[in-house]
């Protein structure tokens, strides 16, 4: 399994150059605004936004399309079943069930939350390499355990993935196939993500160990290596401000309402 998150890391777009703490400012600003909005009306500007912020990253579009598959099928169940299960007023009955407004609403909210927090997400962690971006964090006040736990995570989900998938062509090769749900099957199953839990944390005691060996002392030093220009600084507040007007509007539309 690979994330894929540093594979283009070396274009030249205005997010690649950007320093990584004021991106990781401005673009989590922008995430918590796009998450307050409730009032539909904000939602074009919302895809307007991030469709522009997409472009200047100058990530590829198939690499969006890949990574909003996985997660959308989860989000899709969810908005296939509200417009029939929430709301009062029915706009259609489909056979023995009545589309209602109210869900259709909220579905709308829901999808169009969802791509643009991702597609943010996404322009955030694929415009610097990982371990830059941890830096930055670090550098912003999260403590140093915690920025070489997320760091080490994201290092090993690759080494289990592939390990997962070793063990499941193994198990194939032997015969075994999901057909249908068992208690033969949920016991291997079981079996499998016991197995795979215990390799885990092998793995991670011997990781440690060899730090500790190293001279890992609880922290891996940090050095002074982010720099803000002063066009790092007027994007931020560019950004910045787009998230704030994106809050102000809602809270005007919400009064506006009430």
């Amino acid at each position: 399994m690979n994330l894929g998150l540093d594979e283009h890391v070396n274009l030249d777009s205005l997010f690649h150059r950007w320093e990584p703490r004021c991106k990781l400012i401005g673009l989590i600003a922008l995430i918590f605004a796009f998450s307050f909005v409730q009032d539909l009306r904000l939602l074009p500007a919302m895809l307007a936004i991030t469709s522009i912020l997409y472009a200047l990253s100058q990530l590829p579009l198939s690499f969006l399309l890949t990574r909003l598959r996985y997660p959308g099928y989860f989000i899709l169940i969810l908005v296939i079943l509200l417009p029939f299960l929430t709301g009062t007023n029915i706009l259609v009955h489909i056979g023995p069930f009545a589309l209602r407004q109210e869900g259709l609403l909220a579905s709308l909210l829901i999808i169009t939350k969802f791509v643009s927090i991702l597609t943010i997400g996404l322009v955030l962690f694929s415009t610097a390499p990982f371990l830059t971006t941890i830096k930055a964090i670090r550098s912003l006040g999260l403590p140093s355990i915690l920025s070489d736990m997320t760091f080490l995570s994201y290092r090993y989900l690759n080494q289990i993935g592939d390990d997962l998938a070793t063990m499941e062509t193994a198990m194939g090769l032997r015969g075994f196939r999901v057909r249908r749900l068992c208690v033969t099957v949920l016991t291997t199953l079981t079996s499998l993500a016991g197995t795979i839990l215990v390799r885990s944390y092998e793995r991670s005691e011997r990781v440690y160990k060899a730090m500790v060996l190293r001279g890992y002392g609880g922290s891996m030093p940090l050095h002074d290596m982010f720099h803000t220009s002063p066009r790092d600084a007027m994007i931020l507040g560019g950004i910045f401000l787009t998230a704030v007007g994106f809050v102000i509007v809602e809270l005007i539309f919400r009064g506006l309402g009430g």
